[in-house]
């Protein structure tokens, strides 16, 4: 891959993961937050860490 390309997709990554890392604080911040939801977040933030760390 280019080296803009590179950057460009790890840029799109970590957007990605900051969005989820705000739905997941959201979530957490409700008075009856959903477990399966968080679990589910947490799952998708750490497979997008483990993709990000392989550029």
């Amino acid at each position: 891959m280019a080296s803009s390309a590179v950057s460009s997709h790890l840029h799109a990554l970590q957007a990605k993961h900051a969005g989820l890392e705000a739905r997941l604080r959201e979530e957490m911040a409700r008075p009856q937050p959903d477990t399966a939801t968080i679990q589910q977040l947490k799952r998708q933030k750490l497979r997008l860490k483990e993709e990000m760390a392989g550029f």
